[in-house]
Protein backbone atom coordinates (compact mmCIF):
# COMPACT_ATOMS: atom_id res chain seq x y z
CA UNK A 1 0.00 0.00 0.00
CA UNK A 2 3.28 2.21 -0.36
CA UNK A 3 1.86 4.32 -3.25
CA UNK A 4 -1.73 5.45 -1.82
CA UNK A 5 0.12 6.18 1.59
CA UNK A 6 2.82 8.44 -0.65
CA UNK A 7 -0.14 9.43 -2.50
CA UNK A 8 -2.00 10.47 0.85
CA UNK A 9 0.92 12.17 3.21
CA UNK A 10 2.36 14.21 0.54
CA UNK A 11 2.46 17.79 0.27
CA UNK A 12 3.37 17.71 -3.40
CA UNK A 13 1.63 15.21 -5.60
CA UNK A 14 3.79 16.00 -8.52
CA UNK A 15 6.65 13.99 -6.67
CA UNK A 16 4.24 11.22 -6.39
CA UNK A 17 4.69 7.59 -7.90
CA UNK A 18 1.48 7.96 -9.57
CA UNK A 19 1.22 10.96 -10.45
CA UNK A 20 2.41 10.57 -13.66
CA UNK A 21 -0.74 7.81 -15.04
CA UNK A 22 -3.31 9.80 -13.27
CA UNK A 23 -3.04 12.36 -17.32
CA UNK A 24 -4.45 15.27 -15.13
CA UNK A 25 -2.77 18.86 -13.57
CA UNK A 26 -1.95 19.61 -9.87
CA UNK A 27 -5.37 20.96 -8.81
CA UNK A 28 -7.30 17.94 -9.92
CA UNK A 29 -5.06 15.70 -8.49
CA UNK A 30 -5.24 17.70 -5.39
CA UNK A 31 -8.89 17.30 -5.67
CA UNK A 32 -8.49 12.70 -6.17
CA UNK A 33 -5.70 13.59 -2.60
CA UNK A 34 -8.81 14.59 -0.64
CA UNK A 35 -11.33 11.93 -1.38
CA UNK A 36 -9.07 9.23 -0.91
CA UNK A 37 -7.80 10.51 2.70
CA UNK A 38 -11.83 10.27 3.13
CA UNK A 39 -11.67 7.08 1.45
CA UNK A 40 -9.35 5.61 3.63
CA UNK A 41 -11.31 7.09 7.05
CA UNK A 42 -14.68 5.04 5.95
CA UNK A 43 -16.43 7.49 4.57
CA UNK A 44 -16.62 5.82 1.00
CA UNK A 45 -18.22 8.76 -0.73
CA UNK A 46 -17.87 12.34 -0.63
CA UNK A 47 -20.67 15.22 -1.46
CA UNK A 48 -19.06 17.10 -4.36
CA UNK A 49 -20.61 20.80 -3.04
CA UNK A 50 -18.83 19.93 0.39
CA UNK A 51 -15.96 19.33 -1.47
CA UNK A 52 -15.77 21.97 -3.41
CA UNK A 53 -16.39 24.38 -0.63
CA UNK A 54 -13.65 22.62 1.25
CA UNK A 55 -10.81 24.13 -1.40
CA UNK A 56 -12.24 26.74 -2.70
CA UNK A 57 -13.48 30.88 -1.58
CA UNK A 58 -17.26 30.40 -1.41
CA UNK A 59 -16.67 34.87 -2.08
CA UNK A 60 -18.33 35.46 -5.64
CA UNK A 61 -19.37 31.82 -6.17
CA UNK A 62 -16.18 30.39 -6.71
CA UNK A 63 -16.02 26.54 -6.28
CA UNK A 64 -18.79 26.90 -9.08
CA UNK A 65 -16.05 27.80 -12.20
CA UNK A 66 -14.10 24.76 -10.54
CA UNK A 67 -17.59 21.98 -11.47
CA UNK A 68 -14.90 21.30 -14.56
CA UNK A 69 -12.59 20.11 -12.25
CA UNK A 70 -15.02 17.17 -11.05
CA UNK A 71 -16.48 16.70 -14.69
CA UNK A 72 -12.85 15.93 -15.90
CA UNK A 73 -12.28 13.40 -13.54
CA UNK A 74 -15.21 11.75 -13.76
CA UNK A 75 -14.49 11.68 -17.57
CA UNK A 76 -11.07 9.93 -16.81
CA UNK A 77 -12.62 7.06 -14.60
CA UNK A 78 -10.94 8.53 -11.35
CA UNK A 79 -14.08 8.66 -9.55
CA UNK A 80 -17.93 7.84 -9.84
CA UNK A 81 -20.80 9.31 -9.12
CA UNK A 82 -22.83 7.45 -6.33
CA UNK A 83 -26.60 7.53 -5.42
CA UNK A 84 -28.44 5.41 -2.64
CA UNK A 85 -24.79 3.38 -2.49
CA UNK A 86 -25.51 2.59 -6.42
CA UNK A 87 -23.44 3.23 -8.77
CA UNK A 88 -24.70 5.84 -11.53
CA UNK A 89 -23.65 7.43 -14.77
CA UNK A 90 -22.66 10.68 -14.35
CA UNK A 91 -24.76 13.85 -15.31
CA UNK A 92 -24.00 15.92 -18.77
CA UNK A 93 -24.74 18.98 -16.58
CA UNK A 94 -22.00 20.28 -14.70
CA UNK A 95 -24.80 21.94 -12.04
CA UNK A 96 -26.37 18.75 -11.91
CA UNK A 97 -23.25 17.59 -10.26
CA UNK A 98 -23.80 20.07 -7.31
CA UNK A 99 -26.23 17.50 -5.51
CA UNK A 100 -24.09 14.52 -6.50
CA UNK A 101 -22.05 12.62 -4.32
CA UNK A 102 -18.52 10.44 -5.62
CA UNK A 103 -16.57 8.03 -4.35
CA UNK A 104 -12.92 6.24 -6.09
CA UNK A 105 -13.35 4.34 -9.07
CA UNK A 106 -11.95 0.35 -9.50
CA UNK A 107 -9.25 2.06 -11.87
CA UNK A 108 -8.04 4.75 -9.37
CA UNK A 109 -8.01 1.75 -6.44
CA UNK A 110 -5.83 -0.45 -8.47
CA UNK A 111 -3.88 2.30 -9.49
CA UNK A 112 -3.28 3.21 -5.93
CA UNK A 113 -2.57 -0.35 -4.82
CA UNK A 114 0.30 -1.31 -7.68
CA UNK A 115 1.77 1.83 -8.81
CA UNK A 116 0.62 1.40 -12.77
CA UNK A 117 -2.10 0.43 -14.58
CA UNK A 118 0.55 -0.63 -17.61
CA UNK A 119 0.29 -4.64 -18.58
CA UNK A 120 3.18 -6.50 -17.15
CA UNK A 121 3.34 -9.52 -19.38
CA UNK A 122 5.86 -12.69 -18.11
CA UNK A 123 8.88 -13.57 -19.61
CA UNK A 124 8.53 -14.54 -23.97
CA UNK A 125 9.03 -18.68 -23.97
CA UNK A 126 7.37 -20.46 -26.82
CA UNK A 127 3.89 -22.30 -26.14
CA UNK A 128 3.77 -25.98 -24.97
CA UNK A 129 0.55 -26.80 -26.04
CA UNK A 130 -2.27 -25.30 -27.97
CA UNK A 131 -4.28 -24.29 -24.50
CA UNK A 132 -1.30 -21.75 -23.43
CA UNK A 133 -1.72 -20.36 -26.72
CA UNK A 134 -5.65 -19.91 -26.67
CA UNK A 135 -5.20 -18.01 -22.85
CA UNK A 136 -3.38 -15.71 -24.95
CA UNK A 137 -6.34 -15.26 -27.86
CA UNK A 138 -9.00 -15.67 -24.97
CA UNK A 139 -7.21 -12.04 -23.21
CA UNK A 140 -7.03 -10.53 -26.71
CA UNK A 141 -10.65 -11.39 -27.03
CA UNK A 142 -11.70 -9.63 -23.34
CA UNK A 143 -9.08 -7.11 -24.23
CA UNK A 144 -11.35 -6.00 -27.60
CA UNK A 145 -15.05 -6.23 -25.74
CA UNK A 146 -13.53 -3.87 -23.06
CA UNK A 147 -12.51 -1.49 -25.59
CA UNK A 148 -16.02 -2.04 -27.47
CA UNK A 149 -18.04 -1.49 -24.07
CA UNK A 150 -16.02 1.85 -23.39
CA UNK A 151 -17.04 2.83 -26.86
CA UNK A 152 -20.03 3.00 -26.17
CA UNK A 153 -20.65 4.72 -22.99
CA UNK A 154 -21.76 8.56 -23.12
CA UNK A 155 -18.40 9.39 -20.81
CA UNK A 156 -14.99 10.59 -22.53
CA UNK A 157 -12.93 7.17 -21.85
CA UNK A 158 -10.32 7.80 -24.58
CA UNK A 159 -7.52 7.75 -21.35
CA UNK A 160 -9.06 4.15 -20.86
CA UNK A 161 -9.27 3.27 -24.45
CA UNK A 162 -5.72 4.53 -25.17
CA UNK A 163 -4.52 2.31 -22.03
CA UNK A 164 -6.49 -0.62 -23.30
CA UNK A 165 -5.22 -0.42 -26.86
CA UNK A 166 -1.45 -0.64 -25.43
CA UNK A 167 -2.32 -2.92 -23.48
CA UNK A 168 -3.72 -5.01 -26.62
CA UNK A 169 -0.64 -4.18 -29.09
CA UNK A 170 1.67 -5.79 -26.67
CA UNK A 171 -0.27 -8.71 -26.02
CA UNK A 172 -0.50 -9.23 -30.04
CA UNK A 173 3.18 -8.69 -30.79
CA UNK A 174 3.66 -11.62 -27.40
CA UNK A 175 1.46 -13.81 -29.44
CA UNK A 176 3.49 -13.33 -32.43
CA UNK A 177 6.60 -13.80 -30.79
CA UNK A 178 5.76 -17.18 -28.93
CA UNK A 179 4.35 -18.64 -32.48
CA UNK A 180 7.45 -17.77 -34.04
CA UNK A 181 9.35 -19.30 -31.31
CA UNK A 182 7.47 -22.60 -30.95
CA UNK A 183 8.73 -25.24 -33.22
CA UNK A 184 5.69 -27.83 -32.87
CA UNK A 185 2.57 -26.25 -35.12
CA UNK A 186 0.03 -24.66 -33.69
CA UNK A 187 -3.37 -26.27 -34.99
CA UNK A 188 -5.45 -22.78 -35.40
CA UNK A 189 -2.73 -21.12 -36.74
CA UNK A 190 -2.36 -23.84 -39.25
CA UNK A 191 -6.04 -23.65 -39.54
CA UNK A 192 -6.14 -19.94 -40.16
CA UNK A 193 -3.30 -20.34 -42.85
CA UNK A 194 -5.66 -23.44 -44.61
CA UNK A 195 -8.52 -21.35 -44.54
CA UNK A 196 -6.98 -17.79 -45.65
CA UNK A 197 -8.81 -15.86 -42.65
CA UNK A 198 -8.24 -12.39 -42.59
CA UNK A 199 -7.04 -10.90 -39.14
CA UNK A 200 -11.36 -10.04 -38.83
CA UNK A 201 -12.42 -13.15 -39.32
CA UNK A 202 -9.63 -14.60 -36.65
CA UNK A 203 -11.38 -12.57 -34.02
CA UNK A 204 -14.81 -13.36 -34.54
CA UNK A 205 -13.55 -17.27 -34.81
CA UNK A 206 -11.44 -16.86 -31.34
CA UNK A 207 -14.52 -14.59 -29.77
CA UNK A 208 -16.98 -17.99 -30.61
CA UNK A 209 -14.75 -20.85 -29.37
CA UNK A 210 -13.90 -18.56 -26.41
CA UNK A 211 -17.77 -18.80 -25.92
CA UNK A 212 -17.55 -22.43 -26.41
CA UNK A 213 -14.86 -23.37 -23.88
CA UNK A 214 -15.99 -20.76 -21.17
CA UNK A 215 -19.54 -22.07 -21.23
CA UNK A 216 -20.82 -18.59 -21.15
CA UNK A 217 -24.38 -17.03 -21.38
CA UNK A 218 -24.02 -16.61 -25.25
CA UNK A 219 -22.23 -12.93 -25.14
CA UNK A 220 -19.94 -13.51 -27.78
CA UNK A 221 -22.78 -15.38 -30.11
CA UNK A 222 -24.79 -12.24 -30.55
CA UNK A 223 -23.92 -10.53 -34.29
CA UNK A 224 -23.39 -7.07 -33.04
CA UNK A 225 -21.12 -7.96 -30.31
CA UNK A 226 -18.75 -9.66 -33.07
CA UNK A 227 -19.35 -6.60 -35.39
CA UNK A 228 -18.42 -4.34 -32.22
CA UNK A 229 -15.09 -6.83 -31.43
CA UNK A 230 -13.56 -5.77 -35.11
CA UNK A 231 -14.76 -2.07 -36.16
CA UNK A 232 -13.37 0.95 -34.59
CA UNK A 233 -15.82 3.43 -35.80
CA UNK A 234 -19.91 3.64 -37.15
CA UNK A 235 -18.62 2.92 -40.87
CA UNK A 236 -16.44 -0.17 -40.45
CA UNK A 237 -19.73 -1.25 -38.31
CA UNK A 238 -21.88 -1.23 -41.41
CA UNK A 239 -18.77 -2.28 -43.54
CA UNK A 240 -17.73 -5.38 -41.42
CA UNK A 241 -21.35 -6.94 -41.25
CA UNK A 242 -21.20 -8.65 -44.52
CA UNK A 243 -18.46 -10.99 -42.73
CA UNK A 244 -21.61 -12.26 -41.26
CA UNK A 245 -23.85 -12.22 -43.80
CA UNK A 246 -24.56 -15.11 -46.14
CA UNK A 247 -22.22 -15.85 -48.57
CA UNK A 248 -19.68 -14.66 -46.21
CA UNK A 249 -16.37 -17.26 -46.02
CA UNK A 250 -17.26 -18.05 -42.66
CA UNK A 251 -20.30 -19.28 -43.54
CA UNK A 252 -19.92 -20.45 -47.00
CA UNK A 253 -17.16 -22.51 -46.27
CA UNK A 254 -18.83 -23.91 -43.16
CA UNK A 255 -16.74 -22.39 -40.33
CA UNK A 256 -19.14 -21.28 -38.73
CA UNK A 257 -23.44 -20.78 -39.00
CA UNK A 258 -26.27 -19.13 -36.76
CA UNK A 259 -29.43 -19.80 -35.74
CA UNK A 260 -32.09 -17.07 -36.20
CA UNK A 261 -34.07 -16.55 -32.61
CA UNK A 262 -36.79 -14.52 -31.74
CA UNK A 263 -35.98 -11.45 -29.85
CA UNK A 264 -38.23 -9.75 -26.74
CA UNK A 265 -38.75 -7.09 -29.42
CA UNK A 266 -40.49 -9.48 -31.89
CA UNK A 267 -37.55 -9.14 -34.27
CA UNK A 268 -35.34 -12.28 -35.34
CA UNK A 269 -31.83 -11.99 -33.96
CA UNK A 270 -28.68 -14.22 -35.29
CA UNK A 271 -26.61 -16.34 -32.72
CA UNK A 272 -23.56 -17.78 -33.87
CA UNK A 273 -21.47 -20.54 -33.58
CA UNK A 274 -18.41 -22.86 -34.78
CA UNK A 275 -19.51 -26.08 -37.06
CA UNK A 276 -18.88 -29.56 -35.43
CA UNK A 277 -16.13 -30.60 -37.47
CA UNK A 278 -14.34 -27.16 -36.88
CA UNK A 279 -15.13 -27.86 -33.29
CA UNK A 280 -13.63 -31.14 -33.13
CA UNK A 281 -10.42 -29.91 -34.95
CA UNK A 282 -9.58 -27.11 -32.65
CA UNK A 283 -10.49 -28.96 -29.30
CA UNK A 284 -9.05 -32.25 -29.90
CA UNK A 285 -6.08 -31.45 -32.60
CA UNK A 286 -4.48 -34.90 -31.85
CA UNK A 287 -8.04 -37.15 -31.93
CA UNK A 288 -9.70 -37.95 -35.16
CA UNK A 289 -13.24 -38.63 -35.58
CA UNK A 290 -13.94 -42.16 -35.93
CA UNK A 291 -17.41 -41.66 -37.86
CA UNK A 292 -17.29 -38.52 -40.63
CA UNK A 293 -20.46 -36.48 -40.46
CA UNK A 294 -22.13 -37.16 -44.24
CA UNK A 295 -23.93 -34.17 -45.92
CA UNK A 296 -27.52 -34.97 -46.90
CA UNK A 297 -26.85 -33.83 -50.01
CA UNK A 298 -25.08 -36.83 -50.95
CA UNK A 299 -26.90 -39.22 -49.08
CA UNK A 300 -30.27 -38.29 -51.07
CA UNK A 301 -28.57 -38.78 -54.08
CA UNK A 302 -28.25 -42.45 -53.10
CA UNK A 303 -31.99 -42.90 -52.74
CA UNK A 304 -35.00 -42.38 -54.67
CA UNK A 305 -37.53 -41.92 -51.93
CA UNK A 306 -36.93 -37.99 -51.51
CA UNK A 307 -36.34 -35.36 -53.35
CA UNK A 308 -33.90 -32.39 -51.81
CA UNK A 309 -35.49 -28.95 -52.12
CA UNK A 310 -33.01 -25.71 -51.92
CA UNK A 311 -35.25 -23.29 -50.91
CA UNK A 312 -34.46 -19.82 -52.52
CA UNK A 313 -37.12 -17.73 -50.77
CA UNK A 314 -37.56 -16.98 -46.76
CA UNK A 315 -41.31 -16.12 -45.69
CA UNK A 316 -40.55 -12.99 -46.15
CA UNK A 317 -40.41 -13.16 -49.57
CA UNK A 318 -43.58 -15.00 -50.17
CA UNK A 319 -47.35 -13.60 -50.79
CA UNK A 320 -49.47 -14.75 -47.45
CA UNK A 321 -52.32 -13.95 -45.76
CA UNK A 322 -52.08 -12.37 -42.92
CA UNK A 323 -53.30 -15.33 -40.75
CA UNK A 324 -51.43 -17.84 -42.50
CA UNK A 325 -48.67 -15.71 -41.83
CA UNK A 326 -49.28 -15.41 -38.03
CA UNK A 327 -49.54 -19.25 -37.82
CA UNK A 328 -46.28 -19.71 -39.53
CA UNK A 329 -44.87 -16.93 -36.94
CA UNK A 330 -46.47 -18.84 -33.60
CA UNK A 331 -44.37 -22.08 -34.78
CA UNK A 332 -41.40 -20.44 -35.48
CA UNK A 333 -41.78 -18.77 -32.13
CA UNK A 334 -40.98 -22.25 -30.14
CA UNK A 335 -36.85 -21.83 -30.90
CA UNK A 336 -37.09 -18.66 -28.87
CA UNK A 337 -36.21 -19.40 -25.35
CA UNK A 338 -38.82 -18.34 -23.05
CA UNK A 339 -41.45 -20.14 -24.80
CA UNK A 340 -39.29 -22.72 -24.60
CA UNK A 341 -39.14 -22.55 -20.86
CA UNK A 342 -43.20 -21.80 -20.28
CA UNK A 343 -43.54 -24.93 -22.61
CA UNK A 344 -41.44 -26.97 -20.71
CA UNK A 345 -42.93 -25.93 -16.90
CA UNK A 346 -46.39 -26.72 -18.08
CA UNK A 347 -44.91 -30.34 -19.26
CA UNK A 348 -45.98 -29.78 -22.91
CA UNK A 349 -42.68 -30.09 -23.70
CA UNK A 350 -39.99 -32.45 -22.24
CA UNK A 351 -35.86 -32.04 -23.28
CA UNK A 352 -36.49 -31.76 -26.99
CA UNK A 353 -35.88 -27.75 -27.90
CA UNK A 354 -36.80 -28.32 -31.53
CA UNK A 355 -39.83 -27.77 -33.40
CA UNK A 356 -42.52 -29.96 -33.23
CA UNK A 357 -45.58 -29.33 -35.24
CA UNK A 358 -47.66 -31.25 -37.88
CA UNK A 359 -49.11 -28.74 -40.20
CA UNK A 360 -51.73 -29.43 -43.48
CA UNK A 361 -51.48 -26.69 -45.59
CA UNK A 362 -54.44 -26.83 -47.93
CA UNK A 363 -56.45 -25.32 -51.07
CA UNK A 364 -56.62 -24.89 -54.26
CA UNK A 365 -53.42 -25.61 -56.78
CA UNK A 366 -51.37 -22.55 -57.18
CA UNK A 367 -52.17 -20.99 -54.25
CA UNK A 368 -48.39 -21.34 -53.20
CA UNK A 369 -48.26 -24.33 -50.58
CA UNK A 370 -45.29 -26.08 -51.44
CA UNK A 371 -43.49 -23.07 -51.63
CA UNK A 372 -44.71 -21.66 -48.61
CA UNK A 373 -42.77 -24.66 -46.90
CA UNK A 374 -39.42 -24.51 -48.52
CA UNK A 375 -39.82 -21.15 -47.42
CA UNK A 376 -40.12 -22.04 -44.10
CA UNK A 377 -37.46 -24.14 -44.12
CA UNK A 378 -34.91 -21.51 -45.36
CA UNK A 379 -36.36 -18.90 -42.78
CA UNK A 380 -35.56 -21.83 -39.82
CA UNK A 381 -32.42 -22.86 -41.89
CA UNK A 382 -33.56 -26.38 -42.16
CA UNK A 383 -32.96 -28.79 -45.13
CA UNK A 384 -36.16 -29.91 -46.44
CA UNK A 385 -36.98 -33.46 -47.81
CA UNK A 386 -39.89 -33.95 -50.17
CA UNK A 387 -41.70 -37.02 -50.79
CA UNK A 388 -44.46 -37.37 -53.46
CA UNK A 389 -47.37 -39.36 -52.06
CA UNK A 390 -48.30 -40.57 -55.83
CA UNK A 391 -45.39 -42.79 -55.42
CA UNK A 392 -47.04 -44.73 -52.57
CA UNK A 393 -49.51 -47.12 -54.94
CA UNK A 394 -48.35 -50.29 -55.43
CA UNK A 395 -49.90 -53.16 -57.48
CA UNK A 396 -49.15 -55.95 -55.13
CA UNK A 397 -51.01 -56.19 -52.02
CA UNK A 398 -48.81 -55.57 -48.45
CA UNK A 399 -46.71 -53.23 -50.46
CA UNK A 400 -47.97 -50.00 -49.53
CA UNK A 401 -47.99 -50.74 -46.08
CA UNK A 402 -44.51 -51.66 -45.97
CA UNK A 403 -44.06 -48.11 -48.55
CA UNK A 404 -45.47 -46.29 -45.55
CA UNK A 405 -43.67 -47.50 -42.80
CA UNK A 406 -40.01 -47.02 -45.41
CA UNK A 407 -41.02 -43.29 -45.71
CA UNK A 408 -40.63 -42.64 -42.46
CA UNK A 409 -37.88 -45.39 -41.19
CA UNK A 410 -35.63 -43.46 -44.05
CA UNK A 411 -36.37 -40.22 -43.19
CA UNK A 412 -34.81 -41.03 -39.68
CA UNK A 413 -32.01 -42.78 -40.83
CA UNK A 414 -30.62 -39.56 -43.42
CA UNK A 415 -31.56 -37.29 -40.48
CA UNK A 416 -29.66 -39.44 -38.12
CA UNK A 417 -26.11 -39.69 -40.33
CA UNK A 418 -26.56 -36.33 -41.85
CA UNK A 419 -27.09 -35.02 -38.12
CA UNK A 420 -29.69 -32.73 -39.52
CA UNK A 421 -33.19 -32.00 -38.62
CA UNK A 422 -34.86 -31.35 -42.11
CA UNK A 423 -38.40 -30.66 -42.46
CA UNK A 424 -40.56 -33.56 -43.94
CA UNK A 425 -42.84 -32.63 -47.10
CA UNK A 426 -45.35 -34.79 -48.18
CA UNK A 427 -47.12 -33.30 -51.27
CA UNK A 428 -50.68 -34.40 -52.27
CA UNK A 429 -51.57 -36.18 -49.27
CA UNK A 430 -55.39 -36.54 -50.16
CA UNK A 431 -54.93 -40.49 -50.14
CA UNK A 432 -53.75 -40.58 -46.96
CA UNK A 433 -56.12 -38.26 -45.57
CA UNK A 434 -58.96 -39.14 -46.66
CA UNK A 435 -61.73 -40.99 -44.69
CA UNK A 436 -61.12 -44.52 -44.51
CA UNK A 437 -63.43 -46.98 -46.30
CA UNK A 438 -66.07 -49.14 -44.06
CA UNK A 439 -68.65 -51.74 -44.86
CA UNK A 440 -66.79 -52.92 -48.04
CA UNK A 441 -64.38 -56.12 -47.59
CA UNK A 442 -62.59 -56.09 -50.84
CA UNK A 443 -58.82 -56.58 -50.53
CA UNK A 444 -58.38 -53.07 -52.14
CA UNK A 445 -60.30 -51.25 -49.05
CA UNK A 446 -58.32 -53.46 -46.55
CA UNK A 447 -55.19 -52.35 -47.82
CA UNK A 448 -56.01 -49.17 -47.92
CA UNK A 449 -57.45 -48.81 -44.48
CA UNK A 450 -54.20 -50.74 -43.61
CA UNK A 451 -52.01 -48.18 -44.98
CA UNK A 452 -53.26 -45.29 -43.29
CA UNK A 453 -53.29 -47.11 -39.97
CA UNK A 454 -49.67 -47.34 -40.42
CA UNK A 455 -49.55 -43.65 -41.73
CA UNK A 456 -51.66 -42.39 -38.54
CA UNK A 457 -49.02 -44.60 -36.21
CA UNK A 458 -46.50 -42.78 -37.78
CA UNK A 459 -47.42 -39.14 -37.73
CA UNK A 460 -48.35 -39.39 -33.41
CA UNK A 461 -44.89 -40.85 -33.16
CA UNK A 462 -42.82 -38.31 -35.58
CA UNK A 463 -41.00 -35.56 -33.81
CA UNK A 464 -39.87 -32.33 -35.95
CA UNK A 465 -41.57 -30.59 -38.49
CA UNK A 466 -43.85 -32.69 -40.63
CA UNK A 467 -45.87 -30.57 -43.31
CA UNK A 468 -48.78 -32.34 -45.94
CA UNK A 469 -50.19 -30.78 -48.60
CA UNK A 470 -54.02 -31.33 -50.02
CA UNK A 471 -56.22 -29.66 -52.17
CA UNK A 472 -59.26 -30.55 -50.40
CA UNK A 473 -59.69 -30.52 -46.34
CA UNK A 474 -63.34 -31.84 -46.90
CA UNK A 475 -62.94 -35.26 -47.03
CA UNK A 476 -60.06 -35.58 -43.96
CA UNK A 477 -60.37 -38.57 -41.74
CA UNK A 478 -61.36 -37.18 -37.91
CA UNK A 479 -58.71 -39.19 -36.71
CA UNK A 480 -56.19 -37.40 -38.78
CA UNK A 481 -57.14 -34.23 -38.29
CA UNK A 482 -57.04 -34.80 -34.61
CA UNK A 483 -52.91 -35.17 -34.97
CA UNK A 484 -51.92 -32.10 -37.12
CA UNK A 485 -51.97 -29.36 -34.45
CA UNK A 486 -51.89 -26.70 -37.61
CA UNK A 487 -54.45 -26.75 -40.40
CA UNK A 488 -53.33 -23.51 -42.45
CA UNK A 489 -56.31 -22.84 -45.63
CA UNK A 490 -54.45 -21.18 -48.73
CA UNK A 491 -57.17 -19.39 -50.27
CA UNK A 492 -57.07 -17.90 -53.72
CA UNK A 493 -55.38 -14.07 -53.37
CA UNK A 494 -58.16 -11.55 -52.80
CA UNK A 495 -57.63 -9.14 -55.25
CA UNK A 496 -55.32 -6.78 -53.07
CA UNK A 497 -52.66 -9.58 -53.27
CA UNK A 498 -53.99 -10.26 -56.62
CA UNK A 499 -52.04 -6.78 -57.21
CA UNK A 500 -49.06 -7.41 -54.74
CA UNK A 501 -48.23 -11.03 -57.07
CA UNK A 502 -48.79 -8.72 -60.91
CA UNK A 503 -46.59 -6.18 -59.77
CA UNK A 504 -44.00 -8.61 -58.41
CA UNK A 505 -44.10 -11.06 -61.40
CA UNK A 506 -44.08 -9.38 -64.17
CA UNK A 507 -40.70 -8.81 -66.19
CA UNK A 508 -38.88 -5.47 -64.72
CA UNK A 509 -36.77 -4.93 -67.43
CA UNK A 510 -39.52 -5.33 -70.43
CA UNK A 511 -41.51 -2.31 -72.20
CA UNK A 512 -45.01 -1.81 -71.90
CA UNK A 513 -47.29 0.27 -73.61
CA UNK A 514 -48.14 3.97 -72.47
CA UNK A 515 -51.80 3.04 -71.66
CA UNK A 516 -51.00 -0.53 -69.59
CA UNK A 517 -52.91 -0.94 -66.78
CA UNK A 518 -51.99 -3.26 -64.23
CA UNK A 519 -55.04 -2.91 -61.89
CA UNK A 520 -57.37 -4.45 -64.83
CA UNK A 521 -55.39 -7.47 -64.55
CA UNK A 522 -56.72 -8.19 -60.60
CA UNK A 523 -60.57 -7.61 -61.58
CA UNK A 524 -59.78 -11.55 -62.59
CA UNK A 525 -59.72 -13.94 -59.71
CA UNK A 526 -56.56 -16.36 -60.33
CA UNK A 527 -54.17 -18.12 -58.17
CA UNK A 528 -50.23 -17.05 -57.95
CA UNK A 529 -49.68 -20.33 -60.07
CA UNK A 530 -51.80 -18.79 -63.11
CA UNK A 531 -50.72 -15.68 -63.04
CA UNK A 532 -47.56 -16.73 -63.07
CA UNK A 533 -48.15 -19.34 -65.82
CA UNK A 534 -50.19 -16.26 -67.72
CA UNK A 535 -47.31 -13.68 -67.35
CA UNK A 536 -44.75 -16.78 -68.90
CA UNK A 537 -46.99 -17.49 -71.75
CA UNK A 538 -47.57 -13.74 -72.85
CA UNK A 539 -43.49 -13.73 -72.70
CA UNK A 540 -43.42 -16.43 -74.82
CA UNK A 541 -45.50 -14.44 -77.45
CA UNK A 542 -44.58 -11.02 -76.72
CA UNK A 543 -41.00 -11.73 -77.53
CA UNK A 544 -40.96 -12.83 -81.25
CA UNK A 545 -42.76 -9.28 -82.47
CA UNK A 546 -40.11 -7.28 -83.90
CA UNK A 547 -41.53 -4.33 -81.37
CA UNK A 548 -41.72 -6.63 -77.95
CA UNK A 549 -44.15 -4.28 -76.13
CA UNK A 550 -46.57 -5.80 -73.60
CA UNK A 551 -49.83 -4.70 -73.68
CA UNK A 552 -53.07 -5.16 -71.70
CA UNK A 553 -54.39 -7.53 -74.56
CA UNK A 554 -51.81 -9.64 -74.57
CA UNK A 555 -52.51 -10.43 -71.23
CA UNK A 556 -56.20 -10.60 -71.39
CA UNK A 557 -56.63 -13.07 -74.09
CA UNK A 558 -54.03 -15.46 -71.86
CA UNK A 559 -56.36 -15.15 -69.10
CA UNK A 560 -58.57 -15.92 -71.01
CA UNK A 561 -57.25 -19.01 -72.47
CA UNK A 562 -56.45 -20.05 -68.89
CA UNK A 563 -60.26 -19.71 -67.13
CA UNK A 564 -61.52 -20.80 -70.68
CA UNK A 565 -59.60 -24.32 -69.95
CA UNK A 566 -60.69 -27.78 -68.09
CA UNK A 567 -57.17 -27.39 -65.88
CA UNK A 568 -56.11 -25.57 -63.25
CA UNK A 569 -53.15 -24.65 -64.73
CA UNK A 570 -49.61 -25.48 -64.47
CA UNK A 571 -48.12 -26.91 -61.20
CA UNK A 572 -46.01 -24.45 -59.34
CA UNK A 573 -44.08 -24.15 -56.65
CA UNK A 574 -45.57 -20.92 -55.76
CA UNK A 575 -44.69 -17.19 -55.98
CA UNK A 576 -42.55 -14.81 -54.51
CA UNK A 577 -41.58 -11.75 -53.94
CA UNK A 578 -38.55 -10.70 -55.88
Amino acid sequence: MKHLIEFIETNNVRKTVIFEHLKCNKEEAQLLQYICKRYVSGLEDVAVLEWLKEHFDSENYLYLHKLGLVKKLLDLGWIIQMSFGQVKAHESSKLELLSASVTPSIALLRLLEEGSLEITLPEVKPYTDHLEYLQDQFDMVALLHKIATFKQSFADNSLSIGRLKNKLILLTRRIEERVKMTKTPIDIEVFFTEKGLDEKEKRIFLALLKEEYSGGEGLFRDMNTLIELISFDEYEKIKNRALLEDGARLIAEKIIDYEEILNMFGGVSRSFYLEDEVMQRIIHPKKKKKVAKLKLGELIEEQDIFEYLKPKTNLDDVVLNAKTRETLENVIKQVDKSVFAKLKKWGIKENRKGIDARIIFYGVAGTGKTMTAVSLAKTLKRPILSFDCSKILSMYIGESEKNVRKIFDDFKELSKKAKVEPILLLNEADQFLSSRTEGTGSSADKMHNQMQNIFLEQIEKFEGILIATTNLLGNIDKAFSRRFNYKIEFKKPAKKQRLRLWQVMLPEGADYEESFDITALTHYELTGGQINLIIKNTAYKVAVREESVFANKDFLEEIEKELGSNFEGAKSMGFKVK
